[in-house]
């Protein structure tokens, strides 16, 4: 693939200084807004659904249409990078959390698994709430470099904060390949080839590491798109007893400083929700100070989404689902009802994810 030699103009290639500028980013739920999605969790409630059985027609908010139109644009077109505030949580317990948060998702695209339980709602916290399996590092108090996730967008809503308010971090990719192309051009070939990535709990047919390389910066129609996670590349090349060279080192590193020279950090309240598009923007968060109180312990509540039109792909199947269809992870609530997460998701002959019609 040749690298794409033009740097990102649009409004995806950010500063810290340019979100401060403009806070454009910023949603808030107004008082009618959060009484209609009290009243959409009353009706699911009579109809006794669970969360995973929400779908949009179930869930009409007509007084949040054009603020979730104007999130979504901003997530797919704009700075990739959102903030919805005034998210109900008062007199809500957990299970109505999630009702209403997925209720709220099924407006902006759909939710996808992203563990190995086929959990579609992940729980981020170091409390007893903490998934009992799998990566349950995500709720440590340390801090957490910047990353992306593994869908098209993750929603992190905060349920409650810890009690020094550590703040979170974004930085646009975009703003990192700008800079690689200024400084380190040679670099864009190594990062077009590509990665193989680690897969957890895979099916008996499924090499545990991708059998393929997923490019961790790729261009279709002029777009550029990021894919780069460190952790789950590193993890994939263990597997297949590779290493990285010390280019390669060089380069991972020459990211993560740009990343974080460019970052923006920023306050996550209780009943704030941080949206975030993984092809374009980084996510992580400063460290804090670990409390024993349950009742005090900082508990986020995170959604994958794939996201309507969300971009045009080089390869769709590779670099939109190379890296999360595997196992239990990348099936919608759609597909685990009706029992299709039973059998490993559908491939081409090069091990590649088929890309499937609209879901």
């Amino acid at each position: 693939m040749t690298p794409h030699m033009e740097p990102v103009k649009d409004a995806s290639a950010w500063t810290a200084a340019d979100l401060e500028r403009d806070p454009s980013w910023q949603f808030s739920l107004t008082a009618q807004q959060q009484d209609e999605l009290d009243k959409a969790l009353q009706e699911v409630n009579k109809r006794g659904l669970n969360f995973a059985e929400i779908t949009q027609a179930d869930f009409p908010l007509p007084s949040l249409k054009d603020t979730l139109q104007d999130l979504l644009h901003e997530l797919r077109n704009g700075r990739g990078f959102t903030v919805l505030s005034n998210f109900p949580t008062d007199g809500y317990d957990f299970k109505d959390l999630e009702k209403l948060y997925w209720g709220l998702c099924t407006h902006l695209g759909t939710g996808v698994t992203q563990n190995k339980e086929a959990g579609l709602i992940h729980y981020i916290t170091d409390g007893k709430l903490a998934p009992q399996q799998g990566a349950r590092i995500l709720g440590k108090p340390t801090p957490s470099a910047l990353h992306v996730d593994l869908s098209d967008c993750v929603g992190l809503f905060c349920v409650r904060q810890a009690p020094d308010d550590p703040r979170s971090l974004a930085a646009s990719s975009m703003t990192v390949y700008n800079e690689i192309l200024r400084q380190h051009p040679e670099y864009l070939p190594r990062l077009y080839e590509g990665f193989i990535w680690n897969r957890v709990d895979t099916y008996p047919n499924e090499t545990p590491f991708s059998n393929f390389k997923v490019p961790a910066f790729s261009a279709a129609e002029g777009v550029v798109t990021c894919r780069f996670h460190p952790g789950w590349i590193r993890g994939g090349m263990k597997k297949a007893e590779q290493k990285l060279t010390e280019k390669e080192i060089e380069i991972f590193d020459f990211i993560a400083q740009t990343a974080i020279k460019n970052s923006f950090a920023f306050p996550l309240h209780t009943g704030d929700i941080a949206f975030f598009n993984n092809y374009t923007v980084f996510h992580g968060k400063e460290g804090y100070e670990p409390v024993e109180d349950e009742g005090k312990k900082r508990v986020l509540l995170r959604i994958w989404l794939d996201l309507p039109n969300v971009r045009p792909f080089a390869d769709e199947g590779n670099v939109r689902y190379g890296v999360v269809r595997h196992g239990n992870m990348g099936w919608t609530a759609a597909e685990i009802l009706a029992g299709n997460h039973q059998s490993p998701h559908k491939r081409r002959e090069d091990g590649i994810p088929e890309v499937a019609e609209a879901r």
